[in-house]
């Protein structure tokens, strides 16, 4: 005998007609499992989506998994919703719908698509759970607008929970999110890091897709921890003034037989022609973002990491993806849009109601894009036509610039324009600059294995590519490990290679990010104007012959740094560049101390400007140009 109780839905008419419009951004509050009473009976509250099922119900651990004790009845005919109420069904017991399907005879046993948690994989079944927890975090929620603003100082390290650190002792076994909280929070404090970006915590089958490939689009994974773990994760971030980005994954889902792929017999959430539902690239299915549904599962599914979680941000992956209807295609292999064009123009809705609903609840977080191509405003307004992110990752910049680094210093004077360019578009978007996984896996390399010449001029070239990083304009991403010059390639089995601090030169990168962050934070001239041409000069772009890079940086009440790059390692003495103050410069720091690694060649802490005009300045500084070295200096007083 069935123990469901089905005398009322816990959907209204306006939850069913928003979630049909393609407007509800609230859906975890009413489909999934849910914990409560019923007449007084404990118990839990199931409803799914399965419009084309002609029979579903919730198996467990409650039943024995039997497929036929507790059915499910669909609401509102034609809703596609089924729902029931089980009594003795509560928090820990495991559970799958099980559907049959309107069409060929298809069978099968499905994780619940808005579960709050799973089964730790390769085990695959969602688990009923609350998500009560005491947030500790109101001190920072309330400054949070100010620590998540375009002005704001924003650098952000990337990280990969399973290969950050694991258990030393154990070096199989993963750190839980309860573990990993204190020693990240102490780590980003260290360093100066404003925020710290997760790669996808999401649930995924296969750990080796580094989160890429979600079946869990409201469970964090299960692989370190429960909800309440990551949520004390991110608690403890924030009671230590860390923010927290999450990298959220809207543009394709794996084929696994308990995921989303052929929910109910039918393209579900993804189209049904492989032109236009099979990602060629990643073997994955993508979601049919014209289906109203589809569209209010998925913004559900980002809001609800802004709700539940906290979450100070969600870095977007894969947009370019989503706009393209060819993308990785080749001709025939992709279907035009009603114009004949190859803009996929319900994606383009769907990321413009993303933005627009996440700005509209969370004004005070950040969406960021992943965008590899020109496509135009995507940092943009959608009442100006963009499509309303706060930010875009510059993969322009991070192509030209690991080219330009990665060339032998004899060769660059070629190749300037490679550091240059970037200026030329730097404000016509909110960028972001990236050095991310992507760029230090797959053959690529480590950042210091990408550079030229003996280990002395490797490391020296990594400090003058991460003070070109962050004192370009832009707010800053770096992957973790590239901070103290990782030798290997990163790998998601392994911890970084944290022994690597045991030496000095290794340290000294270490360091100079350390206060490269405490400059971007104490010097407005490095974040106030990063989106502004207002902020940035150039005081001489055009030294192709010696490598010679030179510019200043504006704060919003026109306090200047000058910003010296030599791209060569060879000293320059006497060289003269004109700055818009008198007085005397004192040279704030310096890539080439020997604090650093480096040989300790410099200004002496600084020196007068001298009435020479240059560069369009009255007055000038006759400097020394340390080899392969950045130097940034400000005006006293």
């Amino acid at each position: 005998m069935s123990d469901v109780i089905t005398d009322r839905s816990a959907l209204s008419d306006l939850d069913l007609h928003l979630f049909h419009e393609g407007t509800h951004t609230r859906l975890y509050n009413r489909l999934g499992a849910h914990l409560g009473t019923r007449e007084g009976v404990l118990g839990c509250h199931f409803a799914v989506w399965a419009p084309n099922a002609r029979f579903v119900s919730v198996i467990g651990d409650f039943n024995d998994w039997h497929p036929h004790r507790h059915p499910l009845r669909q609401i509102h005919h034609g809703s596609g919703i089924w729902e029931g109420f089980i009594a003795g069904a509560f928090a820990g017991h495991r559970y799958k719908y099980h559907i049959e399907s309107n069409f060929h005879g298809y069978q099968v046993d499905k994780a619940d698509p808005f579960a709050f948690a799973a089964e730790c994989p390769p085990h695959t079944a969602s688990v009923i759970t609350d998500l009560n927890h005491g947030w500790e975090d109101g001190d920072w929620m309330r400054i949070r607008r100010k620590k998540n603003a375009l002005d704001a100082p924003i650098s952000v390290y990337e990280v990969h929970l399973g290969s950050w650190r694991r258990d030393p002792r154990t070096p199989d076994r993963f750190l839980s999110y309860r573990e990993i909280a204190p020693m990240l929070a102490e780590y980003c404090l260290q360093m100066g890091f404003s925020h710290v970006e997760f790669l996808p915590v999401m649930e995924h089958p296969f750990y080796g897709s580094w989160g890429y490939q979600v079946t869990g689009y409201f469970a964090p994974t299960a692989r370190y921890g429960s909800p309440q773990d990551f949520m004390y994760l991110i608690d403890h971030l924030h009671q230590n003034g860390i923010g927290v980005i999450l990298d959220w994954v809207p543009s394709h889902f794996p084929n696994d037989a308990h995921g989303l792929a052929w929910f109910d017999g039918t393209g579900l959430y993804e189209h049904l022609d492989p032109r236009q539902g099979y990602h060629p690239e990643w073997a994955s299915q993508i979601f049919n973002y014209g289906r109203h549904e589809v569209r209010s599962f998925l913004l559900s599914s980002a809001l609800f990491w802004l709700d539940k979680y906290h979450a100070d941000g969600l870095r977007v992956d894969a947009v370019a993806s989503m706009l393209y209807l060819d993308y990785a295609r080749k001709e025939g292999e992709w279907v035009p849009n009603r114009y004949g064009g190859k803009e996929n123009l319900e994606a383009i809705h769907f990321l413009r109601q993303l933005n627009e609903a996440i700005y509209r609840d969370f004004p005070d977080v950040q969406t960021i894009a992943e965008e590899s191509t020109a496509w135009p405003m995507v940092s943009r307004p959608t009442w100006l036509g963009g499509l309303g992110f706060g930010m875009k990752w510059n993969m322009g910049w991070m192509h030209d610039a690991l080219h330009y680094f990665a060339k032998d210093p004899i060769y660059r004077r070629y190749h300037h324009e490679q550091i240059t360019f970037s200026l030329w578009y730097a404000f016509h978007e909110n960028f972001m600059l990236p050095l991310s996984h992507d760029e230090v896996v797959h053959g690529k390399g480590s950042l210091i294995g990408k550079m030229p010449g003996d280990d002395w001029q490797r490391f020296a070239n990594l400090r003058l590519l991460l003070g070109y990083m962050w004192t370009h304009p832009g707010k800053k991403l770096l992957f973790m490990g590239g901070e103290f010059a990782q030798w290997r390639e990163w790998n998601h089995d392994q911890s970084l290679d944290w022994h690597l601090l045991e030496y000095p030169m290794h340290r000294g990168i270490q360091q100079w990010l350390s206060d490269l962050n405490r400059l971007l934070k104490t010097h407005p001239a490095l974040h106030q104007r990063d989106f502004s041409p207002e902020g940035f000069a150039w005081v001489d772009c055009h030294d192709h012959e010696e490598s010679v890079l030179s510019y200043l940086r504006y704060g919003a009440h026109g306090e200047p740094l000058l910003v010296v790059l030599n791209c060569t390692p060879v000293v320059r003495h006497g060289y003269r560049l004109g700055v818009p103050r008198s007085g005397f410069w004192q040279e704030l720091l310096n890539s080439d101390a020997v604090v650093y690694g480096g040989s300790g060649v410099g200004n002496g802490g600084g020196l007068e400007a001298e009435p020479f005009s240059s560069h369009g300045h009255a007055q000038s500084l006759s400097l020394t140009l340390p080899p392969l070295a950045a130097l940034i200096l400000a005006p006293r007083g």
